[in-house]
């Protein structure tokens, strides 16, 4: 590759980078909130499917760069953006300890009580899903370069949809039990907000894998790779 090209796919990591953390650190602000989605009339231990946390929304996304960064740039590639996604979501958490402990003025639109009602669980429970986070999202990429190394670089979407199956499962199950153990959501939800959020997640997982194929096709006409072959970037460790 020349210069400029590694330039260039150094760019895009760095954006694939912040989109990651975007989405990470959204998702931990907004997991409180809870919709429905009702594709088909089924319930599961008393919960229709679909009810879920908002904060799934953006966590496909997060699992779909980490697959693209990883037969793309390799694997220690992935797991720096892993590492600098969890500084960043504790980092948030900081922030938001501090604003919730300053008072509020008399003329405040957000009160001292509305803002720890919406942040103030956040921060005991986001630290502890952070750590399973971490956790899934290593077993993601763990898995998916078992497979690549397995099918040495082919069916991308062996890898895609059973890294992420596996490392979805072990994330919700955690979720939902944090939830419940806060005292977020009562634990007669817990089952069906299990294996609703879970199915979720699969379902997404199979609709995304057409944009890793994209996404995989891109790079490699663009940067003129083979297959199995991965992008060398400038910066080393």
């Amino acid at each position: 590759m020349t210069l400029k090209d590694k330039l260039a796919a150094q760019r895009i990591y760095i954006l694939l980078g912040a989109l990651f953390i975007t989405s990470l650190v959204v998702s931990n602000l907004i997991f409180q909130k809870f919709f429905y989605w009702y594709p088909f009339d089924v319930e599961v231990f008393g919960s229709k499917l679909f009810e879920i946390s908002v904060g799934i929304l953006p966590y496909p996304i997060t699992f779909l760069i980490t697959d693209l960064i990883s037969e793309i740039y390799g694997k220690k590639r992935a797991n720096d953006v892993v590492v600098t996604g969890i500084f960043a979501s504790l980092f948030s958490l900081l922030i938001i300890l501090v604003a919730d402990n300053v008072p509020a003025t008399s003329w405040s639109y957000v009160k001292d009580n509305m803002f720890n009602t919406v942040f103030g669980n956040s921060i005991i429970a986001v630290f502890a899903s952070m750590l399973t986070y971490l956790f899934a999202q290593f077993v993601d990429i763990q898995i998916y370069h078992f497979w690549k190394r397995l099918t040495k670089g082919k069916h991308l979407w062996l890898r895609n949809n059973f890294s992420t199956w596996f490392s979805q499962f072990v994330d919700t199950f955690t979720i939902v039990t944090l939830l419940c153990s806060f005292g977020i959501i009562d634990w007669s939800n817990f089952k069906g907000l299990l294996i609703s959020g879970f199915l979720f997640k699969v379902f997404v997982a199979i609709l995304d894998t057409p944009f890793l194929y994209l996404g995989v096709y891109l790079f490699r006409r663009r940067f003129n790779l083979k297959v199995n072959e991965e992008i060398d970037l400038l910066f080393k460790d």
